[in-house]
């Protein structure tokens, strides 16, 4: 059985199952359940990381289950996943492992709502234990972020183009998902200063205003590139091959996390740090210049403060601090 699945208008993204084969085991359960395995991708998982990422982890069990001799999907039971959860905590880190096993439980509960099999064997399965209280997201100091954005040469379209993602994820906290969905018109004048329209993660609506140095940056890549007469068109493109202009396809996350690692060698920049890393950075020096947690949390548009004290690094100040006074 094959298949491509081609996501709604929404995501404007197509979304192939690897090779596009259903395990093994699923089609030894029957048409049914291979139906409702598709089913559960195609419909029950919006976000497309998540289908990914579930969908790795429900293969790699799988899998793991034909060569202990498991036949067929409805075979699997509490045993077989407990076993596999314990191998994974071995090689794995918690949240990894804690993901695989959310993974199985869903699929899992929606077989057997389809009444593909009479009971959920990942439901009683308990996975590792793990308490987060700081994100292990890398930051720049402000002065890294500074000499990163002053190293772009911006005499290109690339070079504008660059500067303004990296400057939006830093002073909006903008995800780079919902940096790279943006269109042209999401850029927008309103109470005589710029603001930006992002759509986050669950379909959540979210506007900021551009702080003024972000608001220059979108300027100079608006008007100087052109792109502002294409509202409907997206903000951050690739290059043209050849031509050095921007063309009207969107640019990929891949692709923005191999400029992010570009130029922050170029700027001699030591700490590894990825996409993420901006939203984290930003956050931090809000709160270092006397900004709250409360209003830090509406900015990045969380739901609590709990997950806006993971970006929080002021206490790694405090932590160098205190390591300078050991003195032998």
């Amino acid at each position: 059985m094959r298949v491509t699945l081609i996501e709604q208008e929404a995501t404007q993204k197509v979304i192939s199952f690897n090779d596009g084969h259903v395990p093994v085991l699923v089609v030894a359960a029957g048409e049914r359940a291979g139906i409702r395995f598709l089913e559960f991708f195609a419909s029950a998982i919006r976000n497309p990381h998540t289908r990914r990422a579930y969908l790795r982890a429900v293969r790699d069990f799988l899998a793991w289950c034909e060569t202990m001799g498991v036949s067929s999907v409805a075979g699997v039971q509490p045993l077989h996943v407990a076993s596999w959860i314990e191998l994974q905590t071995r090689e794995r880190s918690a949240p990894t492992v804690k993901l695989h096993l959310a993974a199985l439980r869903h699929l899992f509960d929606w077989l057997v709502t389809g009444q593909v099999i009479p009971t959920n064997p990942a439901a009683s399965v308990r996975g590792p234990a793990h308490s987060v209280r700081k994100g292990k997201t890398p930051v720049l100091d402000p002065l890294e972020a500074r000499q990163l954005l002053d190293s772009i040469d911006v005499s290109t379209p690339i070079g504008l183009r660059d500067r303004a993602l990296i400057g939006l994820m830093v002073f909006s906290f903008a995800r780079v998902g919902a940096a790279l969905a943006m269109r042209v018109e999401d850029v927008f004048v309103q109470n005589r200063r710029l603001w930006v329209h992002l759509r986050e993660k669950g379909g959540k609506r979210h506007e900021m205003p551009c702080h003024h140095t972000l608001e220059a940056y979108l300027h100079a890549y608006l008007e100087t590139t052109g792109i502002a007469k294409d509202p409907k068109g997206p903000l951050f493109r690739t290059i043209g091959r050849g031509t050095g202009r921007l063309s009207r396809t969107p640019l990929p996350q891949a692709n923005a996390y191999l400029m992010v690692q570009r130029r922050t060698l170029a700027a001699g920049i030591g700490t590894r740090i990825g996409n993420h890393s901006f939203r984290a950075t930003g956050i931090t020096a809000y709160l270092k210049n006397g900004g709250t947690l409360e209003n830090a949390a509406a900015m990045a548009n969380h739901a609590s403060t709990r997950t806006t004290q993971l970006y929080d690094r002021r206490r790694d100040d405090i932590s160098l601090d205190e390591v300078e006074r050991i003195r032998v």
